[in-house]
Order: structure tokens, then C-alpha cells, then sequence
């Protein structure tokens, strides 16, 4: 096969992959349309889900359980979606909102269970035809609080040899201790065990157990079954007994138009990319622009067939790894320029473009990658939706990026488009004295640090009492449920209600209580709104009754307004903190062993926290029109992603500028070359995501905006640290440890 004929098949090749790929993500395969982009599931935010509503059987329970539960509620729901939503209304009752699943019911009534598992002696238990077990309580001899894990496997029935689906726990230390006596001092009785109240098997203890390990079998058709007990056992009972006495199928919380928005967004911000890289860049845009398209298709198959649900802190992590698709072209390109600027052929610079830019585009997807992995291990909620769609994107973009841009600038230089004039010749530039003015840029920073603190206390000490502008999300409030009669006009036949009807009781709500914000969603089917808001006062709540009844002539019995609490609770929070802690001190470690010095791992750190306090400076400042909401934590997650990539492009040209110059060259010569000569790929880069976050913020609604705007910001300062922060800071860090190690 002669070259010409290789570069039509490698193309060729590409672009039908890519029309197969966009075939099925359009029309999916199958009976299920399995693959189709249009089966995606969407979270709550974007697309409804249902809701329930359970209550406490036990009277007046404490603060503290209520929110036992609730954690506890989020953590067993996470296992169906990570974008569930769980918070506390009233006094005693839990609310969960699951966006899009297979059988909706089916996995709510299994989240009320009270997981519990007691071991009770066979003798000492009377066994219902059902399964059901009566017994002393006192007969317990162990429970659930005993156990430290449980994991669903198969093992060999040992009496027929076929295999069964069983689960395996293993107990904490003082519960490996008391397992242990009791199968000691029991020997040849049987032991049974009871999950939920009924007997799922009773074994007869043949020799003391002292290892800690109990095996529960015999009831599990499925291995689904014993999977679903285990993730129960794991996570523990619930503090409360909970019934149901609720469940609706519920509207988007951002509105029905923030998706659609959204994806319109998307495309023209896709648009404006590829018509940019093709403009700088020329056939290599071309190429780049392909291997965009291709990246994108497999995006949706791979979020399609994971499951994953997709809200808008995902489409956040999908906006980040196109970010990064296109960093990675940006990289390769301005090397392959470079080469041809030393007067090799367009091939032999392709060849040593992408050598030379492998170790940037590994070492900068790998540090965002470790940060998905500990965020998608130690998160909950949102932060794990946020995780799942990065590390997609992630892999997915290097794929795309160091294989698919590669073969086709092959095959175009096969066809014989080789000319220069087609690809561009990097231009030598001055260095630019980027330490020199290192002084000016701490001024600059300081200044925007000193706006963040002083945002923060204004807000505090001023009228609204607190450091930010947390919406319902991070302090709850109450929540207004409005059944409308059949003569109210503003539904469908079906009882769905029209988006002017929506955004008309909204404004009435807000009106009424006198305040500024409000989310809305419906119940589908059955005439009723919900309008959450911040905490109502006695009066305001009689006055939000009042004007609705005489607006719309509906009763009083027909309004109920219920306090509700965060659905971002504070063990969420919590974990979120940690999360980031975690990912942050796994990247630090990363750049160090992997640069072989640790000021490069410091320096990208405090770029990185640099930025962190802009975007929080923007929510500060702009907390009259900017809440602190669901997006938020995601919003952070982000620019911790774009913030590291872009520094270590820098450091990797400073690591390489190092190794040619030699021990004795003069350290801030060598930084303001190596910054200078990844600069193009700094301000592209950072063009080219923005583009895609502007485009959102201008399309947007105004849910979508708000996390748009603190995104922009983010990623102008992620520009702007890695080009005039990390390598500076680098430098005099770096240059403070030697005169150290040289004084002892």
C-alpha cells in the first residue's frame, strides 16, 4: 500500500468511525435505542424526576436523627443516581428527588428500609408461613451497628454444588469478638439471621467462627438481590423508621427551556471553536476540528452506556475536558511549528511535535484525572456527577487528541498536503521578562485576594448576614404546594401547567412574601406547583396564602407551606472539602515525583488556590445577583481542573528549557523562555474554552448564567496565574531552596 492510498484509508477510516458513531448516538441500536444521545439520563435540574416523601413513624424525633437520616437517605440513593436530592421538611419528614431511572418506584420503596440485621438464635424465634420473625429484642446477639463491611459475591452450596449468590460480612473488631463468643458457646444450634425483620436463613453453627466473616445465602434469586443488601448493610441502618406518605413525579428544577438552551449553546459553541482552530491553526484546525467532532460523538455513547446523569455541574466537567481536547491540539501544533521553523519537513515535525508534546498532555490529563477519581471516590451528589463526566471527558480527549489528530495530519501529508504555508511557522519571539515583573503581579493578586476578604465581610456585617449569597441548595427555606381546581385556566388537559402559568405564580409567590428569588417545579398531572423560597416568616406565610386563594380562588386546605432544609447538607459539604483536600495534596504529590522537585508541586498549588479565591471574589462581590446553589461546588471543581492542566504545560516547557540549558544557566532566563514560548498556547486555550462558557452565559437562562459567570472568571484567571504566577513563583521558590542547601 502506497503512501497516498494509506492517507485516504487512515481519513476515510476517521470519518466513517465518526458518521457510525453519530449514527448511533442519534438513533441508538436496538429495540432500546441503547446508545441514542436522546436516552441519556438527565438529572433533576434539566429534566424532573419523581419525588417522595416519607415520615418518621417515631414521635418528635431529635434534630440529630433527622439528620442522621437524611446522610444516610443521600448515601443509599446515590447507589440509583448521583444526582439524587435528599433534605429534611418539617419536622419529621425526609424528601427524595430521583431524576430519570429505569423503575422509579422500585427504588423508592427500598429506601425507606430500615436496613437493620440482628442475629438471634433459631430457638429463641417464632417464623411466620411469610418469613416474618417474632422475637425478644433482649434475644439479640448481635446487630447491624456490629458490622464494618458487606459485599455481594457467589460461593458453592455445599450440600447441592451449585453456585449461589450470597453476601459476605465482616464484622468490626468488637463485633469479630462477640461473633466469635457466640459461635463458640452455641455449637450445633442454629443461628439465625434477620434482615428487616424477616429470617433470610438460619445455619447451624458447625465450629466457633473467629475470624470475623459471615456469610448470608439462601434467599438471593438474583445477584442484584444480594447486591442491593449489601449496599444497605454498608451504609447502615437508618436512625429512623420512615413510611411513605407521598410521591409525585416533578418538573425540572431549572425550567423546561435551560436544557434546550443549553444544547443550543453547545452547538454554537462548538461552531465558533472549530471555525477558530481552523483560522490559527489551518489544516491542523481542520484536523483538530475532526478529532473534536469524533471526541464529542463518543462522549455521549460512553454517557449513555455508563449510565451516567447528566445535570449541569456535568455539563460543566464536559465543557472542561473540551477545554482540555483542544489544549492538547494547541500544544501539539505549536510544536509541530516550532520544528518547522528549524526547517524540518511537515512530517518530520509531525513526528517530533507529538513526541515532544506527549509528556505536557499526559502529565496535565493525568493530575485532572487523579482529581476526578478521589472527588468521584470521597464525594457525594453533585460531586460525584461532576467526577464521572470529567474522567470521560478526560480519557476520551487524550484518545482523540494523541491518536485521531495524529493519523489524519498524516493523511493529509500522504495526499500531499505538505506545504508550510498549510501548517505555519512558529515565529521567534522575545522573551518577555515575566520574573522581572514578578512584583506587579503579586500587587494584582493581592488586590484581587484583598476584594475576595473584603467581598466576604461586607456581606456578613451588611444587611445580608452571611459571607455569600447561598441559595436554597446550601440553607433550605420553605417550600409552597399549590393545587389548583379544574376552573383555574393554565393547564392542559392532562394537568400539566404551561410555562406562563409557572412564571406567573412564581412572581405571585414572590411578590406576596417579599422576596427575590424562588424555584419552581410542578407535579406532572395532577394541577400542583411547587414554589420553594427562602425561609417564611408566620406572616409572610399567611400572606402567600391569602393573595394565592384570592388570585386563583383556591382554599386554604389546597396551599401547604412546609419548612424545608438543604439539600447540600453539611456532611456534603464536608465531604466535598475533603474531597478537594485529598486531590489537591495526590496532585501535589504527582508533579513532584513526576518533575523531581517539590517547589514545581507547591507553586502549582498556590496558582491553583489563586484561583479558587477570583472565583469566590466574584461570588462575594456579585452577591446581588449571584447565588451560591448546587452549581457552585461544581463551578470550584472545574477551574481546580483547568487551573493545574494550564500550569503544567508551563512547567513542562520549563522542566525541558532546564535540561538544555545545563546547571549553570541563569534560572530566569529559562523561565521567561519557556513562559513565553507557551504563550500562544495559553491564550488559545483559554479563548477557546471561554468561547464555549461566554456562548452559555449569553444563551443561558438564568440559572445557567449564574454559573456561566464565576466560569469565566475562573478560567481568565487560570490563564493568568499559569502564565504570570507558576513558573514566577516557581523561580524564586526554587531559587530560595538552593541558597538554602548552599548556607548549610
Amino acid at each position: 500500500m502506497n503512501s497516498k492510498v494509506k492517507g485516504i484509508f487512515q481519513i476515510l477510516l476517521i470519518l466513517l468511525v465518526t458518521a457510525a458513531l453519530g449514527v448511533v448516538a442519534w438513533t441508538g441500536i436496538g429495540k432500546a435505542n441503547k446508545g441514542s444521545a436522546k436516552n441519556i439520563r438527565l438529572g433533576l435540574d434539566l429534566a424532573g424526576g419523581v419525588s417522595v416523601t416519607y415520615e418518621a413513624t417515631k414521635e418528635n424525633p431529635t434534630a440529630q436523627e433527622m439528620s442522621d437520616t437524611v446522610y444516610k437517605m443521600q448515601q443509599r440513593v446515590q447507589n440509583e443516581s448521583t444526582e439524587a436530592s435528599v433534605y429534611q421538611e418539617g419536622n419529621n419528614r425526609v424528601t427524595v428527588d430521583v431524576p430519570d431511572v429505569d423503575d422509579p418506584q422500585a427504588v423508592l420503596e427500598k429506601l425507606g428500609k430500615a436496613g437493620s440485621l440482628e442475629f438471634v438464635l433459631y430457638s429463641n424465634i417464632t417464623v411466620a408461613e411469610d418469613g416474618t420473625a417474632t422475637y425478644d429484642k433482649a434475644n439479640v446477639l448481635l446487630d447491624g451497628s456490629m458490622i464494618q463491611t458487606a459485599e455481594a459475591t457467589t460461593q458453592q452450596d455445599q450440600t447441592t454444588g451449585t453456585s449461589e449468590n450470597v453476601v459476605k460480612i465482616t464484622f468490626t473488631g468488637k463485633g469479630a469478638k462477640k461473633f466469635s463468643d457466640v459461635t463458640t458457646e452455641n455449637v450445633g444450634q442454629a443461628l439465625s439471621i434477620i434482615y428487616d425483620g424477616k429470617e433470610v436463613s438460619s445455619p447451624v453453627i458447625q465450629s466457633a467462627i473467629t475470624d470475623g466473616v459471615a456469610v448470608v445465602s439462601g434467599s438471593f434469586e438474583k445477584f442484584s438481590d444480594a447486591e442491593d443488601m449489601a449496599s444497605t448493610l454498608r451504609i447502615g441502618a437508618l436512625p429512623l423508621e420512615l413510611k411513605n406518605i407521598r410521591s409525585n413525579i416533578v418538573g425540572a428544577k431549572l425550567g423546561e427551556t435551560s436544557l434546550t438552551t443549553s444544547l443550543w449553546a453547545g452547538v454554537v459553541g462548538l461552531i465558533l471553536v472549530i471555525v477558530f482552530m481552523i483560522v490559527m491553526y489551518r489544516l491542523p484546525g481542520v484536523a483538530s476540528s475532526l478529532a473534536l467532532i469524533l471526541y464529542i460523538v463518543a462522549t455521549l455513547l460512553a454517557m449513555n452506556l455508563l449510565n451516567v446523569t447528566l445535570t449541569l455541574p456535568g455539563i460543566a466537567g464536559v465543557i472542561l475536558a473540551i477545554g482540555m481536547a483542544v489544549d492538547a491540539n494547541c500544544i501539539i501544533f505549536t510544536r509541530i511549528r516550532e520544528e518547522i521553523a528549524t526547517g524540518k519537513t511537515v512530517k518530520s515535525s509531525i513526528k517530533i511535535g507529538f513526541e515532544k508534546a506527549l509528556s505536557a498532555i499526559i502529565d496535565g490529563n493525568v493530575t485532572t484525572l487523579i482529581a476526578a477519581v478521589v472527588l468521584y471516590i470521597k464525594g457525594t451528589g453533585t460531586v460525584m456527577g461532576f467526577a464521572q463526566t470529567l474522567a470521560i471527558g478526560i480519557i476520551l480527549s487524550m484518545i482523540t487528541a494523541i491518536f485521531v489528530t495524529r493519523w489524519l495530519l498524516y493523511g493529509f501529508v500522504a495526499l500531499g498536503l505538505d506545504n508550510v504555508k498549510l501548517f505555519g511557522v512558529q515565529r521567534e519571539r522575545k522573551a518577555i521578562n515575566f520574573v522581572g515583573n514578578f512584583k506587579k503581579y503579586l500587587v494584582i493578586s493581592g488586590v484581587l485576594v484583598l476584594l475576595c476578604i473584603g467581598g466576604l465581610v461586607v456581606n456578613k456585617v451588611g444587611p445580608m448576614g452571611t459571607i455569600l449569597n447561598y441559595s436554597l441548595d446550601f440553607i433550605g427555606g420553605s417550600s409552597t404546594s399549590v393545587t389548583f381546581d379544574e376552573k383555574t385556566e393554565g393547564f392542559d388537559e392532562a394537568g400539566n401547567a404551561s410555562s406562563e402559568f409557572k412564571t406567573e405564580v412564581t412572581e405571585t409567590v414572590k411578590a406576596s412574601a417579599g422576596v427575590e428569588s424562588a424555584e419552581l417545579s410542578d407535579v406532572k398531572g395532577e394541577r400542583t406547583l411547587i414554589v420553594r423560597t427562602t425561609d417564611l416568616s408566620e406572616d409572610q406565610q399567611k400572606k402567600v396564602v391569602a393573595d394565592l386563594g384570592a388570585k386563583y380562588n383556591v382554599t386554604e386546605d389546597s396551599i401547604e407551606i412546609e419548612t424545608i432544609s438543604a439539600s447540600v447538607s453539611d456532611e456534603m459539604k464536608t465531604d466535598a472539602i475533603v474531597a478537594v483536600i485529598i486531590a489537591a495534596i495526590c496532585m501535589l504529590l504527582y508533579i513532584w515525583i513526576r518533575f523531581k522537585n517539590l517547589a514545581f508541586g507547591a507553586s502549582s498549588v498556590l496558582a491553583l488556590l489563586h484561583d479558587v479565591m477570583v472565583v469566590l471574589m466574584i461570588y462575594a462581590v456579585g452577591s446581588s445577583f449571584i447565588e451560591v446553589g448546587g452549581t457552585f461546588i461544581a463551578c470550584m471543581l472545574t477551574i481546580v481542573g483547568y487551573s493545574i492542566n494550564a500550569t503544567i504545560v508551563v512547567f513542562d516547557r520549563v522542566r525541558e528549557n532546564r535540561a538544555k540549558a545545563g546547571s549553570r544557566a541563569d534560572m530566569a532566563v529559562v523561565v521567561n523562555e519557556s513562559i513565553t514560548q507557551t504563550l500562544s498556547r495559553s491564550i488559545n486555550t483559554s479563548i477557546t474554552t471561554l468561547i464555549m462558557v461566554v456562548v452559555l452565559a449569553i444563551m443561558g437562562v438564568d440559572s445557567v448564567r449564574q454559573f456561566a459567570i464565576p466560569l469565566i472568571a475562573g478560567i481568565v484567571s487560570g490563564a493568568y496565574s499559569s502564565v504570570c504566577l507558576a513558573g514566577t513563583v516557581w523561580f524564586f521558590m526554587n531559587k530560595k531552596a538552593k541558597k538554602a542547601k548552599s548556607d548549610n
